[in-house]
C-alpha cells in the first residue's frame, strides 16, 4: 500500500476527526504545483493502461465511491482523475431525491442496480451514504431506521468485495471558507451561475451537523475491505494527484492479466 493510502485511510472502527484533519496542504505539497500535476498526468496515463486491463481480463470489478459537502469538488475530480478512460468500462451513477418507485423499495435497491459487472468500474458521485447523511441530518426517516443502515451498508459493501468487487470510498473534505468562495465564485460567474443553488445555503447552515454525520458515517464504514479515504481538498490539483495515486496504488495491488490469445493466432492471415 502506498504512502498516501496510508495517510489518509480510516481505520476500520476510528472516528475520521475531521475537524483535525488539513483540508488545505501547503505550496510545496506533492513536490508543488506544477510537479503535482505532472505527475497527475503520468498517473492517468497508468490509470488507462490499468482500465484497459480491468475490461479486457472481465474479471474483476471496481467501484469507486464520491461523497462531499456542497462544492466538495466530485464533478471535478471525476473530470480530470478519470480523464481519458475508455468508456464502454467506466460509468458514473450519481444519486439524487429518490424516485416514488424507488421509495417503494428498500433504500439500497436503487444502489445495487448501478454495482459493476465483471471487468468494469463505476464511479458514485454521491451514493447510498446519502441515506444516513442527507436523510439523518434532515430528519427525513426515524433515528432507529438511520441507525439500522450503517449495518445494512457495511454488509451490502462486503456481499460486493466477496463478490470479487475491489471497493474505495472517498470524502473530499474542504473547510468551511473554501466552500464559501466557490459558492461566491458560482453566484458571480454567468458561466458557472447554472450551478449555483441557493438550497445549498440551507445545508450550509447546518454544517455542523454535517460534519457530525459525516464522522458517524465514515467511522462505521471504513472496514479493511471497503475502506474509507478523507482526502484534503481545498486544493484540487493535491486532491487529483492524491486520488490518483490511491487507484493506481489499489488497480496495480489486483493482479491483473490479459487473457490469452486465440489459439493459432500466429498462423491465422489478415486477408488483403
Amino acid at each position: 500500500m502506498g504512502e498516501n493510502a496510508n495517510t489518509f485511510r480510516v481505520l476500520p472502527g476510528v472516528r475520521p476527526g475531521l475537524g483535525d484533519r488539513v483540508t488545505r496542504v501547503g505550496d510545496d505539497a506533492g513536490g508543488g504545483k506544477d510537479a503535482a500535476q505532472e505527475r497527475s498526468a503520468d498517473l492517468n496515463a497508468r490509470l488507462e493502461e490499468l482500465q484497459e486491463l480491468l475490461y479486457a481480463e472481465g474479471r474483476q470489478k471496481v467501484l469507486i465511491v464520491f461523497q462531499a459537502l456542497d462544492a466538495g469538488g466530485k464533478d471535478g475530480t471525476i473530470r480530470r482523475v478519470f480523464d481519458g478512460l475508455n468508456p464502454q468500462g467506466v460509468s458514473v451513477a450519481s444519486f439524487k431525491a429518490p424516485t416514488d418507485e424507488e421509495l417503494a423499495h428498500d433504500f439500497l435497491w436503487r444502489v445495487h442496480r448501478h454495482a459493476p459487472g465483471a471487468g468494469h468500474m463505476t464511479l458514485f458521485n454521491r451514493s447510498h451514504y446519502e441515506d444516513v447523511l442527507v436523510v439523518k441530518v434532515e430528519g427525513l426517516a426515524p433515528a432507529d431506521t438511520v441507525e439500522r443502515r450503517y449495518g445494512h451498508i457495511a454488509a451490502f459493501e462486503q456481499l460486493l468485495v466477496d463478490e470479487g468487487t475491489t471497493v474505495l470510498k472517498f470524502f473530499l473534505h474542504i473547510s468551511r471558507a473554501e466552500q464559501k468562495e466557490r459558492f461566491q465564485g458560482r453566484r458571480d460567474d454567468p458561466d458557472r451561475n447554472w450551478k449555483f443553488n441557493p438550497g445549498d445555503l440551507d445545508v450550509r447552515a447546518r454544517w455542523d451537523d454535517y460534519m457530525d454525520a459525516y464522522e458517524e458515517a465514515i467511522g462505521r464504514t471504513s472496514t479493511a475491505d471497503a475502506p474509507w479515504y478523507v482526502i484534503p481538498a481545498d486544493r484540487k490539483w493535491y486532491r487529483d494527484l492524491v486520488i490518483s495515486e490511491i487507484l493506481v496504488d489499489a488497480l496495480e495491488g489486483l493482479d491483473m492479466s490479459y487473457p490469452p490469445a486465440p489459439s493459432g493466432i500466429d498462423e491465422i492471415e489478415i486477408p488483403d
